[in-house]
C-alpha cells in the first residue's frame, strides 16, 4: 500500500504539473500586449480612447476629467477620446503624446494591454522601450497623409524588436469620404515598403477613431470593406511562437545574504524553467552547480518559468555576483567581447565610433566602443547607406567591442539577454537601444601571448616609471612647445622618452583621419594605443593633441594603469592663441576655408579635473617646463 501511495503521488504531482503549464499556456493566449505608434497626428490617442470608451472601460472619474478638460477654451466642446488616454500636463497642453502611456482593458474574448507610445520624432526613444514590451503593432496612418517617414522608421523599429504581426490602422477615413481607392492606395504603398522587413502578416483596416468607424463595429460608410474591425482582430490574431522548449536564462540580479548561513541568488527568469535538482551553468566561469532550492517569499517552489522573480540556491559553493547568468547545460548562451548589433540611436550628439560609453545588457554592465558603423538604414527605402556617424533617430548595423566579455543570446532567439542600452558617461543619459544579432568570431579566435619581459622589467632597465603626460588644450597654447622643452631636459637627465605631436602624427599614422567629429574621435583612440604601447615598453611619453573631447581624453586615461596618465590642461585664453596663430590656422577658420577648428566652428570641452594646469599668458614655457620636470620628481618618475 505504502508503493502505491507513493506512485500515486508522483503521478498526482505530474498532472498537477502538466494543469498549471496547460493553464499557464491559456493565459499567455488569453492576454495581448501591444502598441499603438505612427506619425504625430494620426490618431494614436484617440484611437484608444475610442476602444476604451465604446468598450465601457472607462471609470466615472477619468470620464468627467476628460469631459471637463474637453470644454476649455480652443475645443469644439464634443468630448476629446485623446484626454482619456494623454496624462501629463503637457501632453494636454501640446496635445501630442510624449511618454508611453499603458492602458488595460478586456472584452468577453480577451484581455489586453496597450501602450501608446509617442509619433513625434523627439520621443522616438519612448516608442521603442513600448514596443520592446508588445508581442504585436497597431500602426497608424492618416488617410489624408499616406506613408510618412516616421511609418516607415516605426515600422522598422517594430520588425527590429522582433513583433512578426502587425495592423494598418489608415485613420480618419472621414476625411477622405470614405474612399476606397485612398485606402487601397495607402495600404499598396505599405505593403511594397514593408515587404523586407519579413513581418508574417500585416492587417490593413480603415478606421475612423473619431468617429468609430470600424473600430468596434463595422462601418456604415464602407461597405466595400469587407475585414474585421480593429477590435475584432485584435481579439482573433493569434501571436503564439512556435511551441518549443527555451533554454534555461537566469540573470543575476543581487546576491541575498541575509545572514551568514544563507545565501541566494536572486533574479527573474527571462526564460525556461528550473527545478531544484538540476544540474545549471555560471557564466562566464562556467561552473557548474547543483539547484538545491527555488526561494520566494511566500515559500520554495517546485519550479520556476519565465517573468518569476525567485532567489536560487545551490548544492555547491559557488562564487557568483550580479550580472552572472545561471543557464542551463545544454544550449548555453555565447561569450564574447565583441559583437554585431543593430543600434537605434536617441541622442541629439552623434554616435561616434571609438567613443566609449557604458553598455548595460540585463544586470551587465561595462564600457563599450563602437569599432565599426556597418551601414545605416535608410527608411525610407531601407537601403544600407554608408556613413561614418548615427544621427538623432537613426538606425544603422554595428560592431561593438566591449571592455569584458558579455554573456548573451541572440536578440531573435531571447530579447531578454539579447539586448542593451548605451549610456554617455558624462551625462548619464541613454543614448541608444541595440540589439544583439551575434558575437564576431575574431572575439573567440585572438588570444593574449604571453611574454618574458614585461612594463616592470623594461622600467627597472632604463631606471625610471613610465607614464603619459596628455597636454591638452586649444591650438597655438603651447602644449608642443612645452612637451618639446621638457623632453630636451629628461635626455639631458638619461631618461628614456617619446613625443607624440598632434601634427607629426596626421603624416603617417593618422593621415586617413579628417578633422570631423568622427574623425578626431578615432584620431585620440589611435594616440591612446600607441601611448599605451610606450608606457608598455618602460617610456615616458609626452602626448600633444588638441583632443577636445573629455570622452576621449577618459578613454586614455582608463588605457593605462592608476598613477600612470597625467593631464596636464594648457589653459591659454582663445585671443591669445589666436594673437599667436603660429600656422595661420585661425585666420584660415575664421576665413571659412578650414571647417570643424576647435575654439571657432568647433567646441572645445574644459576638463574637470586635470592633475596640472599651466597658462602660458603668464609663465613662460621654457619656466612651466622646469615646473614640470620638479613634478615628475615629485612623482617619482624619475
Amino acid at each position: 500500500m505504502a508503493r502505491l501511495s507513493v506512485v500515486d503521488t508522483k503521478r498526482d504531482a505530474a498532472a498537477e504539473e502538466r494543469l498549471k503549464e496547460r493553464l499557464a499556456a491559456e493565459e499567455n493566449r488569453g492576454l495581448l500586449r501591444f502598441l499603438t505608434c505612427g506619425s504625430v497626428d494620426d490618431g494614436k490617442s484617440t484611437l484608444i480612447g475610442r476602444l476604451l470608451y465604446d468598450s465601457a472601460q472607462i471609470y466615472d472619474d477619468q470620464l468627467k476629467s476628460a469631459e471637463r478638460d474637453s470644454k476649455r477654451p480652443g475645443g469644439n466642446g464634443a468630448l476629446d477620446l485623446a484626454l482619456l488616454v494623454d496624462g501629463l500636463q503637457a501632453e494636454r497642453e501640446q496635445k501630442i503624446t510624449i511618454d508611453v502611456a499603458y492602458r488595460y482593458f478586456s472584452t468577453p474574448r480577451r484581455k489586453f494591454i496597450v501602450a501608446d507610445t509617442p509619433g513625434h520624432v523627439q520621443y522616438t526613444r519612448n516608442m521603442a522601450t513600448g514596443a520592446s514590451n508588445c508581442d504585436f503593432a497597431v500602426l497608424l496612418v492618416d488617410a489624408r497623409s499616406g506613408v510618412l517617414t516616421q511609418t516607415r522608421r516605426h515600422a522598422c523599429i517594430v520588425s527590429l524588436l522582433g513583433i512578426r504581426k502587425l495592423a494598418l490602422a489608415v485613420n480618419k477615413m472621414d476625411l477622405v469620404d470614405f474612399s476606397q481607392a485612398r485606402f487601397d492606395a495607402i495600404a499598396e504603398d505599405f505593403r511594397s515598403f514593408a515587404e523586407p522587413l519579413g513581418f508574417e502578416a500585416i492587417t490593413c483596416i480603415p478606421v475612423s477613431a473619431l468617429k468609430g468607424d470600424n473600430v468596434i463595429v463595422p462601418s456604415p460608410h464602407m461597405h466595400w470593406y469587407r475585414g474585421p474591425t480593429l477590435l475584432g482582430h485584435l481579439e482573433t490574431v493569434d501571436v503564439s511562437r512556435e511551441e518549443k522548449e527555451e533554454p534555461f536564462r537566469f540573470p543575476v540580479q543581487w546576491v541575498n545574504r541575509p545572514h551568514l548561513d544563507f545565501r541566494g541568488y536572486a533574479g527573474t527568469i527571462a526564460s525556461g524553467k528550473v527545478r531544484p535538482g538540476d544540474e545549471v551553468m555560471i557564466q562566464p566561469s562556467g561552473k557548474r552547480v547543483h539547484v538545491a532550492r527555488i526561494v520566494t517569499a511566500d515559500g520554495d517552489l517546485e519550479v520556476a518559468r519565465r517573468g518569476d522573480a525567485v532567489t536560487l540556491t545551490f548544492a555547491e559553493e559557488v562564487d557568483a555576483s550580479r550580472g552572472d547568468i545561471v543557464c542551463g547545460i545544454e544550449e548555453a548562451p555565447a561569450i564574447a567581447d565583441q559583437i554585431a548589433a543593430h543600434i537605434v540611436w536617441f541622442d541629439e550628439e552623434p554616435m561616434l565610433p571609438g567613443r566609449s560609453y557604458a553598455l548595460k545588457c540585463g544586470c551587465q554592465t561595462t564600457t563599450a566602443t563602437i569599432s565599426s558603423l556597418k551601414y545605416k538604414l535608410n527608411v525610407d527605402n531601407l537601403e544600407h547607406v554608408a556613413g561614418k556617424t548615427l544621427e538623432l533617430n537613426e538606425v544603422g548595423s554595428c560592431n561593438l567591442s566591449t571592455g569584458k566579455a558579455l554573456v548573451f543570446d541572440p536578440y531573435a532567439e531571447n530579447s531578454e539577454t539579447g539586448s542593451f542600452i548605451l549610456i554617455d558617461r558624462f551625462t548619464h543619459g541613454t543614448v541608444a537601444a541595440g540589439m544583439i544579432e551575434f558575437g564576431l568570431r575574431r572575439a573567440t579566435n585572438i588570444q593574449w601571448q604571453a611574454l618574458s619581459i614585461d612594463k616592470q622589467a623594461r622600467s627597472r632597465l632604463k631606471g625610471q616609471q613610465p607614464c603619459v603626460l596628455w597636454f591638452t588644450g586649444l591650438s597655438g597654447s603651447g602644449k608642443s612647445t612645452i612637451a618639446n622643452m621638457l623632453e630636451k631636459r629628461l635626455h639631458a637627465l638619461g631618461r628614456h622618452t617619446y613625443v607624440l605631436d598632434g601634427d607629426n602624427i596626421r603624416h603617417g599614422l593618422n593621415k586617413d583621419l579628417g578633422f570631423t567629429d568622427a574623425d578626431r574621435v578615432e584620431n585620440i583612440r589611435r594616440v591612446a594605443e600607441t601611448a599605451k604601447l610606450f608606457v608598455e615598453a618602460g617610456l615616458i611619453v609626452m602626448v600633444s593633441f588638441i583632443s577636445p573631447f573629455r570622452s576621449e581624453r577618459r578613454m586614455a586615461r582608463e588605457l593605462l594603469q592608476e598613477g600612470e596618465f597625467v593631464e596636464v590642461y594648457v589653459d591659454t585664453p582663445l585671443e591669445i592663441c589666436e594673437a599667436r596663430d603660429p600656422k595661420g590656422l585661425y585666420r584660415k577658420a575664421r576665413a571659412g576655408l578650414i571647417s570643424h577648428f576647435t575654439g571657432i566652428d568647433s567646441d572645445y570641452e574644459v576638463p574637470e579635473a586635470a592633475e596640472l594646469t599651466l597658462d602660458t599668458s603668464k609663465t613662460t614655457p621654457d619656466a612651466l617646463a622646469e615646473a614640470l620636470l620638479a613634478e615628475l620628481r615629485r612623482r617619482h618618475v624619475i
